[in-house]
């Protein structure tokens, strides 16, 4: 039978590749420089979510209510687009972004998908919206295939 398995961690990447983890980690700092720290973290969990990435999901949410989000808001977040109301504009323009560069095998970033983030965020914001997912999406991409175990974080 394949799929996804829930045994031990596979490989111990951050012990045998030190140098992959520094360069990725001052990406992230860089790209959530100036951003809300709510707004980064909604970002953070949903492109975790998407990518099926529990230990970012697990690390996510907690970093979430410590930039004050609400548990209400955090419950939503797998169904921001019907959860009217619970996220503003600017959000909600991060949150479709997020999904679309996140699944851009699913057909590329869509022009109104851009330009409804562009229009919420100045240029260098836009372009350190688009870096926190690009670094997101590595960061799952890794944490899935090696098997992080959920809270592994401190």
């Amino acid at each position: 039978m394949s799929g996804v398995s829930t045994t031990a961690p596979r490989l111990p990447l951050g012990k045998l590749a030190p140098g992959i983890f520094a360069p990725l980690m001052a990406l992230t700092a860089a790209a959530k420089q100036d951003l809300d720290p709510t707004l980064v973290e909604l970002v953070l969990l949903r492109g975790s979510q998407l990518n099926h990435c529990a230990f970012c999901i697990d690390m996510h949410a907690r970093d979430a209510r410590k930039a004050g989000e609400s548990e209400q808001r955090i419950h939503l977040l797998g169904a921001w687009e019907e959860a009217t109301g619970h996220y503003t504009e600017q959000e909600r323009a991060a949150l479709a972004l997020t999904e679309a560069v996140t699944r851009m095998a699913d057909g590329g970033v869509p022009d109104d998908v851009y330009d409804r983030a562009a229009a919420h965020f100045d240029e260098a914001a836009l372009a350190r919206l688009l870096a926190l997912i690009v670094a997101i999406n590595i960061w799952n991409r890794i944490n899935v295939a090696v098997r992080t175990p959920v809270g592994a974080h401190p």
